[in-house]
């Protein structure tokens, strides 16, 4: 996707070197340039949006989604726990304020936003249940509405609109769809989760700030500490197997989607997705994320050969111009 803000005339430095401290606190967008926040936010969605392929070729071997769940994120944390040590050793131990940050990090924006979505799956189709988690963009707006006093432009709500009729179409609701009341509060409960992803990954002021890479390894620590105890009583069943799948029509082993799904629909999808927030704003951001659908879309054809209807496609087209829009007011 190509932006239609201008190009920006400062250098962009590497994504490495932001994931270590906070890019630019409290200031959206201020270091690296507009374009290069856009591009980080594109990579993370990108990374988000493999996940569904990949966990689907490991629910085909006999996965639980919490198993899925639980690996991805608990393989995150034993990834980055090592850098994220050396880190500390050259910073100190976080306050407690930015202990705090990083626990109801992991706690809402990791754990439950998920343990809300698969909650809501159990009652809606995917794709019903997926539209209530990506209204998290439009509860931002009204977030920063309340929070500022500022009416937002109304080309934003005219971008926010388009967009969601674009998901409409991409996620094909037009059959099957049921909306079961405690489905559709288990799905809002996800958005408000999505909502808090967002909000958290914010620099938090200056004292509030939290290095990417050190809010990361706690979030995912404390996310799959809450995933396996909500296992452990009974609220998830967890079960998995090894064995061969299937991935891009060849017989792979189980551990290579294992490997993908934590090195990059996690360790890479969460650190530059808080970098993107830190350079954008959680608002303009949160719709850059919508692209997630388009790309899981994508990685579906080419993963798992399944076709995008001409519905999906006309979605995808109107998805990319709410993005633009809102994305060009922001800029």
């Amino acid at each position: 996707m190509t932006s239609t803000s201008p190009t920006p005339t400062s250098p962009v430095p590497s994504v490495a070197g932001a994931l270590e401290r906070d890019p630019a606190p409290g200031r959206p967008g201020a270091r690296g340039g507009y374009g290069g926040g856009l591009a980080i936010a594109l990579l993370s969605a990108a990374s988000f949006g493999l996940s569904g392929s990949l966990a689907r070729s490991l629910l085909d071997l006999g996965w639980t989604p919490a198993a899925v769940v639980a690996v991805r994120i608990s393989g995150a944390f034993v990834l980055l726990l090592v850098p994220c040590l050396l880190l500390l050793r050259r910073t100190g131990l976080p306050s407690l304020r930015q202990t705090g940050r990083m626990a109801v990090y992991g706690v809402v924006a990791v754990a439950l936003a998920q343990l809300c979505y698969f909650s809501a799956v159990q009652y809606l189709s995917v794709g019903v249940a997926l539209l209530l988690e990506y209204l998290a963009p439009v509860l931002l707006i009204f977030y920063h509405w309340v929070r500022s006093g500022h009416r937002p432009a109304w080309s934003v709500f005219g971008g926010a609109a388009l967009a969601l009729l674009g998901l409409v179409f991409v996620l094909d609701l037009r059959s099957g769809v049921t909306l079961d009341p405690v489905g559709v509060a288990w799905g809002l409960g996800a958005a408000v989760c999505l909502c808090a992803y967002f909000v958290l990954s914010e620099s938090g002021g200056r004292h509030g700030a939290v290095p990417p890479l050190l809010l990361t390894t706690v979030g995912t620590g404390v996310g799959g500490a809450v995933i396996l105890a909500a296992a452990a009583v009974g609220v998830l069943p967890l079960a998995a197997r090894t064995g061969s799948t299937v991935l891009a029509g060849s017989e792979v082993g189980w551990w290579l989607p294992v490997l993908l799904l934590v090195g990059v629909t996690a360790v890479l999808a969460y650190l530059t997705g808080i970098v993107a927030v830190r350079r954008l704003g959680s608002s303009v951001a949160s719709f850059v994320s919508l692209a997630e659908v388009l790309f899981a879309v994508v990685f579906a054809v080419v993963l798992l050969a399944q076709q995008p209807s001409g519905g999906q496609l006309v979605g995808g087209a109107l998805v990319l111009a709410g993005i633009a829009v809102v994305q060009r007011r922001g800029r």
